[in-house]
């Protein structure tokens, strides 16, 4: 998220964060977005009895500020259909693995058991299916022989904020 507003404040992306919002009241982001002279909300998932409610908040707030685009950038929440659907095209989500290989969880060990040669991240449409949607862009590291899978994630999250910034370019100038 940092990467990505830092990149719009310095004109690198012809975007502006017009909301940052987290579901988590001591989430980092939170702090640097106001820090940085960025509109916050927290809206706690907690506070909710259902995904359903926690979703139309979320929505409810977005509407207030009209988004063109809808950025996952650290959150970390599965997201309803309904919500999805609503911002069908304009969400996207950033993922560790060179998708469609390795949606979910563990990406880095699974891609090493695998025996695969490379790795990497994808930044894809969000769609109601998890890690479902169409790739944007993605970055290939190669998977070396003496990776764990956390030397591995270190790696790929090195060149996620990069990549990212050029798929949300790539997204930014279909809307020109």
């Amino acid at each position: 998220m940092v990467a990505i507003a830092r990149a719009c404040q310095s004109g690198e992306l012809n975007a502006r964060v017009a909301l940052v919002i987290s579901n988590r009241p001591d989430a980092p982001g939170i702090l640097a977005a106001r820090e940085m002279g960025i509109d916050t909300a927290v809206i706690d998932h907690t506070t909710f009895s259902s995904r359903q409610e926690f979703d139309h908040a979320m929505h409810e707030r977005l509407m207030q500020v009209q988004p063109d685009w809808i950025v996952l950038a650290g959150f970390m929440r599965i997201l309803t259909e309904e919500f999805v659907n609503r911002w069908e095209g304009r969400m996207l989500n950033i993922h560790p693995s060179l998708l469609p290989k390795y949606p979910g969880l563990d990406t880095h060990a699974r891609a090493i058991a695998a025996g695969d040669t490379h790795a990497g991240a994808s930044v894809h449409i969000v769609s109601p299916e998890l890690d479902a949607g169409p790739v944007v862009a993605q970055v290939r590291i190669a998977i070396e022989s003496d990776d764990t899978a956390e030397t591995l994630a270190q790696r790929v999250l090195q060149e996620e904020h990069a990549l990212y910034i050029k798929a949300l370019h790539l997204c930014v100038s279909r809307n020109d």
